[in-house]
């Protein structure tokens, strides 16, 4: 297994953020058949394969602000107003993801793109762990 940590700044507002090209790369330098996995290792983020660039980023932050808003309900209550609802998050948008790799290239869909979602606005600087598992056969 081939693995590497690469850093993303969130900056300090919700964000999705396009991390194809890193995952890209990753997997192209690794060269052959396999799985690339993907990995964040904060509990207030997540990974999702969706497509971006077309607004859809924006939807999702919009459906994540209605399910989960930014106030006071939650128990889990320190860092900035509705900190708590960042630790939920990962139970909907999970901090994982998976993508077939076929000679090198990611075998995503044409409108799919791999994103780091992060809702945390008091951590704006994440890490994000990529897993190459080369095809043993």
């Amino acid at each position: 297994m081939k693995s590497t940590v690469i850093k993303v700044s969130t900056g300090r507002t919700e964000v999705v953020r396009d991390i194809t090209p890193q995952c890209a790369s990753f997997a192209r330098d690794a060269g052959g058949d396999g799985l690339l996995h993907i990995f964040v290792p904060h509990a207030t983020a997540g990974i999702a394969i969706m497509e971006l660039g077309a607004r859809s980023d924006d939807d999702l932050l919009a459906a994540l602000r209605d399910l989960l808003p930014a106030d006071d309900r939650w128990r889990h209550a320190h860092g900035s107003p509705g900190h708590g609802r960042s630790h939920v998050m990962p139970a909907l948008i999970p901090p994982y993801g998976t993508v077939p790799v076929i000679d090198g290239a990611l075998t995503l869909g044409t409108w799919q793109s791999i994103a780091l979602v992060d809702l945390n606005v008091d951590n704006p600087d994440r890490q994000v762990r990529l897993s190459f598992l080369r095809d043993g056969a």
